[in-house]
Parts: structure tokens; sequence; C-alpha cells
């Protein structure tokens, strides 16, 4: 599973990230998450704001905080 946070570096793109890891190890999968920070990666993926989230190449929130658990949800697919 394939991971991205996308940000420039705000606070909020941080908060993400740390909430994104922090629902991966609840998970107990093995992941590949990466930061995102270049614009132009992030408008490769049609996100106008930031932060986004992106699993699997299907990004899955942009412009909010999700929480840890509805990250933890979408890890596991639920």
């Amino acid at each position: 599973m394939k991971i991205e946070v996308l940000g420039t570096g705000c606070a909020k793109c941080a908060d993400l990230l740390e909430r994104t890891k922090a629902a991966v190890a609840k998970s107990g999968k093995f992941v590949q998450l990466n930061k995102v920070e270049d614009v132009m990666e992030i408008m490769n993926h049609g996100v106008a704001s930031t932060p986004a989230l992106v699993i699997d190449d299907e990004v899955k929130c942009a412009g909010r905080l999700p929480g840890v658990e509805e990250i933890l949800k979408w890890i596991e697919g639920k």
C-alpha cells in the first residue's frame, strides 16, 4: 500500500502526516508513506487545496484534516 501526504510544509500538513503515521501504526500494515511537497506533483494528483491524503493513487481527502480513525478506515478499506 502506498500513502502520500500532500502539502507544502504548513502546520496542517505536518499534522496530517502525524495523524497518518498514527493510523498506520494502529493498522499494523506495512505501507510506503511519502510526504510530497512539490507543487507540480501535488497538482498532478488534481489537488487544489492542501493538506491532502492519497492512498494507492486515490485522493481520499483534500483541504481538511481527517481524524486518525477516519484515516484508519481508509487504510483498512472500510
